[in-house]
């Protein structure tokens, strides 16, 4: 090889990592900071439950990265005090974004947790917003999503990361509840809209949005955005569950979509990347299938389907007759050869 040749080389190398550096650099990241209505969840013993959070990068495409540091049972102090706003603090970028969702623990009366709207609650959701700032990061505030509750006389909930200990009834108690969702969070979800106006900062109601989803889809049809399963209907958890806070599969990408479209249209630069297809597949656990048989099986007879796959190798399947389906391919995912 003669040396004009090597230098040909190594300056086409130089500039394919030039350009990858910059492409990487161009992605932004949305970091996620809340409690167990967003959180990621563990996928092992085909367990079906996920945090809002967890469904989120299915409905922006690959100029956004989602890196989620909610977790089960945190308030907003509870999260400072344990040293995770630090850490997210020392990742964030000029330009990437954090979205704040807190309120659910922050109720409880326990001291390692508790806080108060108007005063303590209020403050943690200015510290988020000033650090992020300090950074260059773009906060957005969210209040917290409902919990489905319809019934007449609201329960004394102290823990709501006890309802996975519950189990299913034998048969429903319609007669405890009634047609009208009732509402659990009182000054809580209307501290997070108070300092975002004090503060200039976007606001998203998901407390609204959730609101009218839960009561639009009614008392029952409701239950199939959470955890609650009568014995033997899921086989995760035989004995049942009577969990009216945390989302399934079904629940999580239901309002990780609508919460989507809500930050776009708060937020244009995120607008043009918000992404809605049929169908996500991935390993992981972030989307409604792990593997692909199950989203094509699923799809319709002769309706034009988009499937999204993410990250991995996939073998190409053989689509059954009469199934118009596109494929997708996200987060490096390609075909096996």
């Amino acid at each position: 090889m003669t040396m004009k040749r090597f230098k040909a080389i190594i300056y086409a190398v130089l500039i394919v990592f030039i350009l990858s550096a910059f492409k990487q650099d161009k992605v932004v990241t949305i970091f996620m900071i809340g409690d167990s209505t967003m959180a990621n969840k563990s996928i092992s013993k085909g367990n079906l439950e996920r945090g809002w959070g967890m469904a989120l990068q299915c409905y922006f495409d690959d100029a956004i990265r989602i890196d989620n540091h909610a977790v089960n049972g945190r308030s907003s102090k509870s999260f400072i005090d344990e040293g995770r706003w630090e850490k997210v603090v020392e990742k964030i970028k000029p330009g990437d974004y954090v979205f704040i969702q807190f309120g659910h623990n922050d109720e409880k009366p326990k001291a390692d947790r508790h806080t108060d709207p108007g005063t303590t609650f209020d403050e943690n959701l200015r510290k988020f917003i000033r650090e992020t700032r300090e950074k260059g990061g773009i906060p957005v505030l969210f209040n917290s999503v409902v919990r489905r509750n319809f019934l007449k006389q609201v329960p004394k909930n102290d823990d709501d990361e006890a309802l996975r200990n519950t189990t299913g009834p034998t048969k429903v108690q319609a007669s405890e509840e009634g047609d009208t969702l009732v509402d659990t969070h009182g000054d809580y979800v209307v501290a997070p809209r108070n300092v975002a106006k004090e503060m200039g900062v976007v606001f998203v109601d998901a407390n609204r949005i959730t609101h009218e989803l839960e009561q639009g889809m009614g008392r029952e049809a409701s239950k199939k955005l959470h955890m609650w399963f009568l014995p033997g209907e899921e086989p995760s958890v035989p004995k049942g569950r009577q969990d009216n806070t945390h989302y399934n599969v079904y629940g999580a990408h239901v309002v990780a979509a609508l919460l989507a479209d809500a930050v776009g249209n708060e937020v244009p630069a995120l607008k043009k990347h918000i992404v809605h297809y049929d169908m996500s597949v991935a390993s992981n656990g972030i989307g409604q299938y792990f593997e692909i048989a199950k989203a094509v099986e699923t799809a319709p007879i002769g309706k034009k389907t988009t499937i999204q796959l993410f990250g991995g190798e996939w073998e190409k399947p053989s689509l059954p007759k009469g199934k118009k389906i596109k494929f997708i391919l996200r987060d490096g995912a390609k075909w096996k050869k």
